[in-house]
């Protein structure tokens, strides 16, 4: 797929959610309750990020957001050919594998990148975008699934490249609770300098 980067240039008089990044991770029919690597709450994680997207769209004229989906790898090598291997039946399923009807909405305005690694900032597009926002004073804001893969080894990621990351808790979904507690935990010893985790309301009462 064709990433189309939409960047804020030449002011900055920004408010945050102008200049924060917004990625929506991996929110795809396989992760929903009932499905094989159903999520605790995915319903209910779905709703808040469409209420943080909404009120950044009220803030400013483009926000920046983009919404990412996993996709197995085309030419896997070392433990992603097992992976493939383990995971075919879910893998040939066109259905699990699309991104879920409330967000696949939002790719009618935002661009869905297609992914092959958990890390979001694999992706050139992504890197660059969370480098310009984190140049112009915004923050790499993440929301999704899995809290303990692809959310927790994107925002390690984007912390890595010296970006300000926050992490919405209950915007985030886990395969359980004590899952999304352990990748909290894990990014609570690098707070407040390099991430802040907060819920969607409390993310929506800043500005």
């Amino acid at each position: 797929m064709t990433a189309v980067v939409l960047l804020l240039h030449g002011t900055k008089d920004y408010f945050m959610k102008e200049a924060d990044l917004i990625l929506i991770i991996d929110m795809q029919n396989v992760y929903r309750e009932g499905q094989p690597w159903a999520c605790r709450d995915f319903d209910g994680t779905a709703r808040r990020i469409r209420e943080i997207v909404s009120h950044a769209e009220m803030k400013c004229a483009n926000p920046n957001v983009f919404v990412t989906e996993f996709l197995p790898p085309e030419s896997p090598f070392g433990t992603w050919c097992d992976y493939n291997t383990e995971y075919a039946e879910q893998n040939a399923d066109a259905w699990l594998n699309a991104v879920a009807d409330e967000i696949c909405l939002l790719t009618q305005r935002y661009t869905l990148i297609s992914k092959d690694t958990y890390s979001a900032m694999s992706v050139e597009a992504i890197r660059k975008e969370a480098m310009a926002a984190q140049e112009r004073g915004g923050r790499v804001v993440v929301t999704g699934v899995v809290a303990e893969c692809c959310v927790l080894w994107t925002a390690c990621a984007a912390i890595d490249l010296g970006c300000k990351v926050v992490y919405i808790t209950d915007a985030v979904s886990g395969f359980d609770v004590a899952k999304e507690k352990g990748a909290e935990l894990m990014l609570q010893g690098l707070a407040p300098m390099q991430v802040e985790l907060m819920t969607a309301k409390e993310y929506l009462k800043e500005d």
